[in-house]
């Protein structure tokens, strides 16, 4: 093995607020003591565009026309040209808050410069004051449902329920509740899909991409017509964020009740959510 630098947060789960500092050590080690032209920290907040595998061959020229949007941009010089000694180096550092963190290692003009980047999570302050729930009540139906193009082919069923809002805090759970009142086709599966829902543009136009990041399933076979299920489903944390809203960009979030019936026929209701953080 080499030089090989590191970078350690003193925070394990990388999770930051805002006003608060970011600190750690940059770790160095080499078998032999070498020469360096100066160790600096960059730290870097960036929003951009990044191709799912279900866009390409669709997306690669609106791609090409979306710039990065620079959200922070700052580094510290963490120590001057010197050398190194041989083994193990730790040279602590404090930052203030940002998103992404690289350590750069500049070496003499014969050598490989080092580098070695860690991410991190920030979390806005909570907003003060109270969240007034918005509940929803639904009513699915042959009838209510959208974009359906031969309405009479559909099998007769009859569902209901309830999501107790759809304004929600990120760190409390999805509740509610759901009833199959009946259904000529047996039911395989009641399943709860988390989607977010990305925006980004430029002067060209807007492009628009939506992702499942949970599934859970709430009922499984052909439930007692009449009972109550219940509705809870936790946000996960590395995946969700307070719904977002810029001029170049949004990050938004739905979730969609699907109803499985045995002959695969799939029944999808959508309702939007405004997640925040209390």
């Amino acid at each position: 093995m080499g030089s090989v630098v590191d970078i350690k947060l003193k925070r394990a789960n990388k999770v930051y607020h805002e006003g608060e500092t970011l600190s750690g050590v940059v770790i160095f080690s080499s078998k032999e003591a070498i020469q360096h032209q100066g160790i600096t920290l960059a730290m870097d907040g960036v929003v951009s565009l990044q191709l799912s595998a279900k866009s390409v061959g669709v997306f690669e020229a609106f791609y090409n026309s979306v710039k990065p949007i620079q959200l922070i941009s700052n580094s510290i010089e963490v120590t001057k040209a010197g050398k190194l000694p041989s083994g193990r180096t730790e040279i602590p550092f404090e930052f203030p808050l940002k998103y992404t963190l690289r350590c750069d290692v500049r070496r003499p003009l014969l050598a490989k410069d080092l580098t070695k980047s860690c991410e991190f999570i920030v979390h806005s302050l909570p907003q003060k004051g109270r969240l007034t729930p918005s509940p929803v009540d639904f009513n699915i139906t042959p009838d209510s449902l959208q974009n359906v193009k031969e309405r009479s082919t559909l099998p007769r069923f009859a569902i209901r329920g309830r999501l107790d809002s759809t304004n929600c805090v990120i760190t409390q759970p999805l509740t509610g509740e759901l009833v199959v009142e009946n259904s000529d086709i047996p039911i395989k599966s009641i399943e709860l899909q988390l989607v977010r829902v990305e925006t980004c543009g430029c002067a060209e136009g807007y492009a628009r991409d939506a992702t499942e990041i949970q599934n859970i399933q709430i009922a499984d076979g052909n439930i007692c017509r009449s009972l109550s299920i219940p509705i809870y489903m936790v946000f996960p944390r590395l995946f969700t964020c307070p719904t977002l809203e810029t001029t170049n960009f949004k990050v938004e979030f739905e979730v969609n009740i699907v109803v499985i019936l045995q002959d695969d026929h799939l029944i999808t209701e959508n309702f939007p959510l405004k997640i925040y953080r209390f």
